[in-house]
């Protein structure tokens, strides 16, 4: 099997790096993790945080970088990723109210593929993460999650696909995760479990329902180059709870390879 980085999406500590960015920086790198994906930079300048990072030997994966954001300020979002040495800038979410008709969806490809092209003449990588919402609506014959990978280029948008929601959604991650090889070069590893209203609880990795060893296999065959560990929602201290997942990662995944 072929390595792949392993990184943290930092919203599963916005808690903590609310209250101590720099800090909570620096326990993720003493954890082990290799990369950060950010949800904010918690008010650094980008300069404080490239060396902050280079200071820490942890890489900057990427941003999750909201839809608003990209359409006010999409060449400071392009600056400050390029200056702390990140290379994707992703859309992470679509709010309901954007995405009510199938001509929203359209409006929104059309807008994510011109976002996309811009970004990839300035030598960064666009990319989109989904939710389960993107598997509730069709576009023409599509879901709109194939959809808007139909719709765009791949020089314009790549996938990050987020397993945990793709299987919540009632599909298949060992069938998606092969239909966007080659264009999947993000994956958030997560798991989860339903609570007793049938609602997603996210869960430590190795806890739930979701496969990940055959999910890990599957990206590593399709090209994956970072598997990003995310937990919405800890159940523990959300840094017990990363570290637990890491733990995870490197018995089931790291030592085998």
């Amino acid at each position: 099997m072929r390595r792949m980085g392993i990184g943290l999406q930092l919203y599963t500590l916005r808690d903590e790096t609310a209250a101590d960015f720099r800090g909570t920086l620096r326990k993720v790198a003493e954890l082990g993790y290799e990369g950060v994906e950010f949800a904010g930079y918690g008010g650094l300048a980008k300069e404080e945080l490239r060396d902050l990072l280079q200071e820490l030997g942890l890489k900057a994966i990427g941003s999750h970088v909201g839809l608003q954001q990209l359409r006010d300020d999409l060449q400071g979002q392009i600056d400050y990723l390029k200056t702390i040495g990140g290379q994707y800038l992703i859309c992470p979410y679509v709010a309901e109210e954007d995405r009510r008709t199938e001509e929203d969806w359209k409006s929104l490809f059309a807008f994510l593929q011109e976002a996309g092209t811009e970004v990839r003449k300035q030598g960064l990588i666009f990319a989109y993460h989904n939710h389960a919402f993107e598997f509730e609506m069709n576009v023409g014959s599509s879901y709109v999650f194939d959809a808007m990978y139909e719709t765009t280029s791949p020089e314009a948008v790549q996938v990050e696909m987020d397993v945990c929601w793709v299987q919540f959604a009632g599909q298949d991650p060992l069938s998606y995760i092969p239909k966007y090889a080659g264009r999947l070069p993000l994956l958030h590893l997560k798991d989860f479990g339903k609570d007793d209203n049938g609602q997603m609880k996210t869960l430590e990795l190795g806890l739930g329902v979701v496969d990940l060893p055959k999910v890990i296999a599957a990206a590593s065959e399709a090209g994956v180059e970072w598997l990003v560990v995310e937990q919405d929602v800890c159940q523990k201290p959300p840094l017990q709870s990363v570290a637990n997942s890491l733990q995870w990662v490197k018995t089931n995944y790291l030592q085998t390879i």
